[in-house]
């Protein structure tokens, strides 16, 4: 069958199933219990037939494809308002004078022509009558073509009739694609793909299951994302027709029974994986192709990570961080995605429903756990890892080199104790009693070096040997070591970070499950043991992303506050993220909780960049320099004193002059093509109004957009 043996995947309490062969369809069982029906409407908007046959054509980076129009391209010879309502008012003013002209009978000319063709036969007869009206007509149509044409009253009826007759989109964008016809071969809603290989009966069902409103949009993307691994693996498609003939809109359900999120704030789009973020208002400051569309993220962007920087209040979790998290947390529902989402209590990413896997650090109500070496069995994994997390941000030698190499040096000191310890052991060593042997407590060390005897494990003992002649030295990193883990070595942490095999703690090594997990950090009176974890969280997770065996599920940390908790090797992780499927999303509030030598490669490792209102200009600088500069086009206005004409014109001159006390002046334009910024650090400082965001993203193909101002939550 299609979902037997899946991946040990964890229930909504956290537990994880017997592990089975790789064949299966990721995490996606055919016999788990029966989930309960949704708790709200599939889409806050149209029905999910009319949401499979919009159109969604591609478009640049960011851009909100569902429903989109594309802009047609600049027009450089584009009248400005003024200019074109000016200049159509004058040529209907010039056309209705050269009408009135000719019907009162002041420009023969125009009815000579009537007088050549007609016959003197006619004239005075009611034919003639009949053909000057019919004359008259042509004339008034032929000076409305020509007046038409000089006033360009058809650039005034596409950018001002049409709009209000078709819509408000109308008139920004281009033609619309068309949408796919109901009930057609290529209606997405009668499940084609199905029936062009001959499962009309699977197809049926499904289709029944959309019509009847039982099936909601992560419903779909679920069933056909299993169908695509069908598709991989064609040997699974009569337990794939089984299952949706025995449960329709409910195959594949998620481990958890869920088939929704409890609520939604954000607009989604599961077919392309997007998350509405705000709209580009139509303005000159934004790039033609980005002005009055919607942006969006996604996957694709989203693997290049995020880092987003405002002061507080400013909306960086409502606004940014929160339909970030949610949408990844319905892509997990649909199989397609794994989130960690590491905040404070309180923070406001979602409640506890919607997730998998809740840990509470530091509360003793916590019904979950959190593994210190993230699941690894290798103890130099492990210790490198750790101390990341422990000293990573401790100030070293000189430069980041120097930073670096006192974490190479406590990097190898942890691997000197819990290595020969898990030889003795079969375990790592517990919060407390890795701090014993740091401390290098007398007692802890013969303990281990006896186990490591008994055990006959020479190389644990010279281990053991190189950390005790270590110890002691001037630069040894023992003491800094037991001093940041002493930190977690507190009543409040007493129940977590359990090394004794009786329970199953969560660990980074389990995002290869479609997993929706939160973890809040303490906030109140453990501020260095919060950024020591967020640290932690965040090396465990660059490690095990990018040595995952299932990586066609997307993974993500999202840190809704990353303040100094990036370090030299981090950054550089994050950069190797985008070829594992897998990114980052860092929220800060400002630059200066980044080291200095590490906030320019910060800002430059991360392809997606979102800044709010109200940063500094110091920190604005950083971005403008990411971003770059542009040519464009300046205009120099020069004033210079006016000599020319003759006496009368100069006596004029100064009469004028006299009365006004300005003198005349000739005015000469200079056009140049200069390099100039695109966003200035003034300008982010300063012209982003509240509740808006300036916005670049990358692609991992490296399609990138410029920055596009924004208005969040549209």
């Amino acid at each position: 069958m299609v979902g037997d043996g899946a991946h040990g995947a964890w229930d909504a309490r956290g537990s994880q199933g017997a592990p089975g062969g790789a064949e299966a369809v990721p995490a996606m069982p055919l016999t788990p219990p029966a989930p309960p029906m949704p708790r709200q409407a599939p889409a806050a908007g149209p029905l999910l037939g009319e949401w499979l046959r919009t159109p969604r054509p591609e478009a640049g980076p960011g851009i909100w494809r569902y429903g989109h129009r594309p802009r047609p391209p600049e027009d450089p010879d584009r009248l400005d308002d003024r200019q074109l309502l000016g200049g159509a008012a004058l040529a209907l003013l010039c056309g209705l004078l050269v009408w009135s002209l000719n019907y009162n009978g002041y420009l023969p000319p125009l009815m000579w022509p009537l007088d050549w063709f007609t016959p003197d036969s006619w004239k005075g007869d009611g034919i003639f009558v009949t053909a000057a009206y019919v004359y008259y007509a042509l004339v008034a149509v032929l000076l409305a073509w020509i007046f038409g044409r000089i006033g360009h009253w058809g650039e005034v009826w596409r950018r001002y009739v049409r709009p209000r007759l078709s819509g408000p989109d109308a008139g920004a964008a281009g033609a619309a694609p068309a949408a796919v016809p109901e009930g057609g071969p290529g209606d997405p809603a009668v499940w084609p793909q199905l029936r062009a290989v001959g499962e009309h009966a699977a197809a049926d069902r499904l289709t029944a299951e959309v019509h009847a409103g039982r099936m909601n949009d992560v419903d779909y993307v679920r069933i056909d994302r299993a169908w695509q691994v069908v598709r991989a693996r064609p040997s699974h498609l009569p337990s794939f027709t089984e299952a949706v003939l025995d449960r329709g809109a409910a195959a594949f359900t998620h481990p958890s029974g869920d088939r929704d999120l409890p609520a939604r704030a954000a607009r989604h789009d599961l077919l392309t994986g997007q998350v509405r973020l705000g709209a580009a208002p139509d303005e000159d400051r934004n790039p033609h192709a980005y002005r009055g569309v919607s942006l969006a993220l996604e996957p694709a962007l989203l693997s290049t990570s995020l880092l987003v920087v405002g002061p507080s209040a400013a909306g960086k979790t409502s606004r940014v961080v929160r339909p970030v998290v949610e949408s990844l947390a319905l892509q997990a529902l649909a199989g397609r995605a794994a989130v960690v989402a590491v905040g404070t209590a309180g923070s406001g990413l979602g409640s506890d429903e919607a997730y998998d896997v809740v840990i509470r650090l530091g509360s003793p109500g916590s019904a979950h756990d959190l593994d210190l070496y993230g699941g690894t069995e290798d103890p130099d994994e492990a210790a490198a890892v750790l101390a990341e997390a422990l000293v990573g941000d401790a100030p070293g030698g000189p430069g980041v080199q120097g930073s670096e190499a006192d974490t190479r040096r406590a990097a190898t000191a942890l691997a000197q104790l819990i290595g020969p310890y898990r030889a003795a052991h079969g375990r790592f060593p517990s919060v407390p009693e890795l701090r014993e042997l740091l401390d290098g407590v007398p007692v802890a060390l013969a303990a281990l070096r006896q186990a490591c005897e008994a055990a006959g494990d020479g190389a644990a003992l010279r281990e053991l040997d190189a950390r005790e002649r270590q110890s002691g030295r001037p630069g040894d990193p023992g003491p800094l070591l037991a001093d940041r883990i002493a930190l977690l070595d507190r009543p409040a942490f007493a129940g977590f970070f359990d090394t004794s095999g009786t329970t199953r703690p969560f660990a980074m090594r389990d995002l290869e499950h479609p997993l929706r997990v939160r973890i809040d950090l303490p906030e109140r009176g453990h501020a260095e043991a919060s950024r020591l974890l967020a640290r932690l969280l965040l090396a465990q997770f660059t490690t095990c992303a990018a040595t995952r065996d299932e990586r066609s599920l997307f993974a993500c940390l999202v840190l809704d506050d990353a303040a100094h908790t990036l370090t030299p090797a981090s950054v550089r992780a994050v950069q190797r993220l985008r070829t594992a499927n897998a990114g980052v999303v860092l929220a800060l509030r400002s630059l200066d909780e980044v080291p200095e030598p590490l906030r320019a490669a910060a800002v430059g490792a991360v392809g997606c960049r979102v800044v709010l209102s109200g940063v500094s200009t110091w920190d604005g600088e950083v971005f403008a320099q990411a971003w770059g500069r542009e040519w464009v086009k300046t205009e120099d206005v020069t004033h210079n004193p006016d000599f020319s004409g003759g006496l009368v014109r100069r006596g004029l001159r100064g009469i004028r002059t006299l009365f006004t006390g300005v003198r005349a002046t000739t005015r000469s334009v200079t056009v140049r093509t200069v390099q100039r910024e695109r966003w200035s650090a003034s300008d982010l400082a300063h012209k982003v109004p509240p509740g808006h965001a300036v916005v670049s993203l990358t692609t991992v193909r490296g399609e990138a957009s410029p920055p596009v101002l924004t208005r969040l939550g549209e």
